[in-house]
């Protein structure tokens, strides 16, 4: 009995030390040695940090909501001839999966080399349903990212969040949505498909997501990519500068906090942030507390009561205060849910990918985006977020300080969420 005693109190001991670690782990206290003089500059610390290269050469094309990005997406791998390669977070089973799943498997036949990698905890129903056997029989190579292990177990918190296609080594397709009927269908009236956005991407940019892509097959399969069929010679596509934002974590550090807070920090005249997740923490919210003193319109889009994180909700406005007293603008959109992940800065740059605004893309998980230097894409995005706005309620102060009682009486449950999201 005495055994079990210890044995119970090395348990709990365990447990505690866990809990503290996940709660009270302090943050990191993201601050700059010095501003960014110029843009040229600003391209050399982005390039450093994030240990990627500003090409140039790319055409890029903006695909607002499912109806516009899942039939590219479908064509562009019915049209391949050497590779397709993709990494989702959300792969779920139902109409839409079963026509990617069928074009890639008809292109597997055909003798195109096809991987697969998905989340084990968000595509986790891929594992069970049919769609997964299909691939396997169709030669789809598919693995999944972080199954849970007993030695994984250190690791559980670390997902990949990428939503990748890559189609023969000159066509990406980068931005927040996976593969699910709800980007695509409404779900009755009241519920109509989710707001997101996708870019399609040809030009040397799309080798760099490539190498982003080779390095969770890597972890899944050890096979290091290097197969001629994902590797064809870079070409010029297009007018459009890019870079590669790679992040996953590295003692909590991640380049995707650093290129946001960096590019939020030298901001002249506007930022426009569109996330479905809105959960800054201390520095984050006095960047853009102080970006707002200086003059700069800063406006938030954030999903509205029609989300699909009803606590995370509640979380991120009981953030809202501060900022709104300070001059940001906060939006929230009413038509349903919103889970677009873009942010442009001056109408000169402009960030698409997967990485939410929130401790959990920036601590925890595997992102990607790409940041574009380019007036032209920066406006068309901007186009899209202002007929978002339209659609939207701005949030006052005034109103948000009479937010129902209940909700301000989960502040603190809201903060364990704001720690882990």
């Amino acid at each position: 009995m005495e055994g079990w005693t210890f044995v119970s109190l090395v348990g709990l001991a365990f447990l505690t030390w866990f809990v503290l670690v996940l709660l009270f782990t302090p943050r990191i206290d993201y601050h700059f040695a010095g501003p960014a003089t110029d843009e040229a500059h600003l391209v050399r610390v982005l390039e450093e940090e994030c240990q990627a290269r500003l090409h140039a050469g790319q055409r890029v094309e903006v695909l607002t909501n499912g109806v516009h990005f899942y039939p590219a997406m479908l064509a562009a791998i019915r049209e391949a001839r050497h590779s397709i390669n993709v990494e989702a977070y959300i792969f779920q089973p139902g109409r839409i999966a079963d026509q990617v799943v069928e074009a890639l498997g008809e292109r597997a036949r055909a003798g195109v080399e096809v991987r697969v990698v998905l989340d084990a905890i968000g595509s986790a129903a891929m594992r069970w349903s049919s769609a997964g056997t299909t691939l396997a029989e169709a030669g789809c190579r598919l693995d999944y990212y972080q199954p849970l292990k007993w030695y994984r177990l250190h690791r559980a918190n670390n997902r990949t969040h990428r939503e990748l296609l890559i189609v023969d080594g000159r066509v990406a397709f980068i931005g927040g949505a996976g593969v699910a009927d709800w980007w695509h269908d409404a779900s009755g009236p009241d519920d109509p498909a989710w707001r997101d956005t996708m870019v399609r991407v040809e030009g040397p940019v799309v080798a760099s997501l490539q190498g982003v892509f080779s390095e969770n097959w890597l972890e899944c399969c050890g096979e290091i990519l290097t197969s001629p069929a994902c590797w064809p010679p870079v070409t010029i596509a297009g007018p459009v500068d890019a870079l590669v934002i790679r992040s996953s974590p590295s003692d909590r550090a991640t380049t995707s906090r650093v290129a946001f807070q960096l590019l939020m920090a030298c901001a002249r005249e506007s930022i426009d942030i569109h996330t479905p997740y809105f959960l800054p923490d201390h520095t984050l919210r006095r960047e853009l507390i102080e970006t707002a003193a200086r003059g700069v319109h800063v406006r938030v889009l954030v999903p509205g009561p029609r989300t699909d994180q009803r606590l995370v909700r509640l979380a991120s406005r009981r953030l809202f205060g501060q900022l709104l007293e300070h001059g940001v603008r906060i939006f929230e959109y009413q038509p349903g849910m919103t889970h677009a992940k873009v942010m442009t800065i001056d109408e000169r740059w402009a960030i698409v990918g997967t990485t939410n605004i929130d401790n959990r893309s920036f601590e925890h998980n595997d992102e990607v985006n790409v940041a574009f230097r380019d007036r032209e894409v920066s406006t068309r995005l901007r186009r899209d977020f202002e007929a978002d706005l339209a659609n939207s309620l701005e949030i006052t102060h005034e109103a948000w300080s009479r937010r129902p009682v209940l909700e301000k009486a989960l502040k603190p449950l809201t903060w364990i969420l704001e720690r882990q999201q």
